[in-house]
């Protein structure tokens, strides 16, 4: 990650997320990064559908495709992006190792996550499935996912 923010300064580009599983894991890593702050413009962590919207996902979006899904992610990360005038916006949201009873849908450990370029108007995609036993093993493995992401797109 430090590879990364590094180039974000020297490139003058900014960062915004909208995490849903991670929990803010992913901006806890960038954060551990000194100057940071020069890069991440703003971080969300929406656990639930309702905080989700009123950061700018559409409900019906949500209604639709189930907030497990790759369109609910892309919402996500565009909608952050936009909220925080960011260069880039993530946008996670998936299940890890716990049935969600208010959201029936969606196969359990899948991850959606995506990265949108705004002055692109780009979205680059990935799915995953994590595998570890606990929670915080199955952040890292989203975590090492989207640093390989951001490496191929920005570096």
């Amino acid at each position: 990650m430090k590879e990364i923010v590094l180039k974000l300064i020297t490139l003058k580009k900014t960062i915004a997320l909208m995490e849903s599983c991670t929990g803010g894991y992913i901006v806890n890593q960038i954060t551990n990064i000194e100057d940071s702050s020069k890069v991440l413009k703003f971080s969300a962590v929406t656990y639930s559908n309702d905080f989700k919207v009123k950061m700018g996902v559409e409900k019906d979006t949500i209604d639709q495709y189930s907030v497990y899904s790759m369109e609910v992610a892309r919402s996500m990360a565009k909608a952050i992006s936009a909220f925080a005038k960011s260069d880039y916006g993530i946008g996670i949201t998936g299940k890890l190792n716990k049935v969600d009873e208010a959201n029936p849908f969606g196969k359990d450990n899948e991850v959606f996550f995506c990265l949108y370029d705004q002055k692109q108007d780009q979205y680059y995609e990935q799915r995953i499935y994590v595998q570890h036993s606990t929670r915080e093993e199955n952040k890292k493995q989203v975590f090492e996912a989207i640093t390989c992401l951001l490496r191929k797109i920005i570096l």
